[in-house]
Parts: structure tokens; C-alpha cells; sequence
């Protein structure tokens, strides 16, 4: 038995490539997402927001909604085969083929307020 984590978008990445190699490759791997009883499966997270005394608040909100919006997420879909921000938002996508899961609903101010502790066990442990 072989088993690897992996993030989504490199299968998506692979299943849209121009490589029939990669193609071949992507098709045989077979995708789970773990804690689908329980709390969900981990997700990586992109934020964006706006300084309190930013120079360009009005430019700065234009630009999150231009993310936020269809046409933005479709291209993260498209182009770099990631899941979207905003729910329902993928219309297309190799990874879409995966199917639902169950997300992780860890509140991400939480991860900030374990780091410390997660670098020393990472270091206790000699991860590098």
C-alpha cells in the first residue's frame, strides 16, 4: 500500500495536463479525505483584508470583491485547479471530480495562538 498527503490542485493539475504521462499517472491515484466522521478534513486557507489606515481603502475593498467574485474564482478553479473561497463558485475543474467533503472548521486565529507550541514539538521531534 502506498499513501501520500497531498494538496488537491497537484491531481488537478496532473488529470489537465498536455502529458499523457501525467494524465495516466493522476487517473490511478485514488483521493481520501480523512475525518470525514469527525471534524472535517484540513484546508489551506488565503485571506485578505484591509489596514485600519490604509491609503486606498476604497481600492483596496474593490480588489477583495474583484477576488471574491465569479470571475476571480473561476480562474483559481481553472487555472490553478484549487477549490474556491466562495461556496459554489467552481463551475469547472478536474479536482470538482472529487466530489464534497467535509471541511475542517477550525476558527484560523486559533493556529496563530498555537504556533509557539507547534514549532517546539516540531523541533523536539527534528522536523525540518
Amino acid at each position: 500500500c502506498r499513501i501520500s498527503v497531498v494538496n488537491t490542485y497537484y491531481i488537478g493539475r496532473m488529470l489537465g495536463s498536455d502529458d499523457a504521462a501525467d494524465v495516466a499517472v493522476a487517473e490511478k491515484v485514488g483521493l481520501i479525505f480523512p475525518n470525514q466522521n469527525d471534524r472535517g478534513t484540513h484546508v489551506n486557507i488565503s485571506g485578505a483584508g484591509v489596514m485600519k489606515y490604509a491609503p486606498n481603502r476604497e481600492n483596496a475593498i474593490k480588489f477583495i470583491e474583484f477576488l471574491t467574485g465569479d470571475w476571480a474564482q473561476n480562474a483559481f478553479t481553472q487555472l490553478n485547479h484549487e477549490y474556491t473561497a466562495v461556496p459554489g463558485a467552481m463551475k469547472t475543474s478536474p479536482v470538482k471530480g472529487t466530489g464534497p467533503f467535509k471541511e475542517d472548521a477550525i476558527n484560523a486565529s486559533a493556529l496563530g495562538e498555537n504556533q509557539a507550541e507547534a514549532v517546539r514539538i516540531f523541533d523536539r521531534a527534528g522536523w525540518q
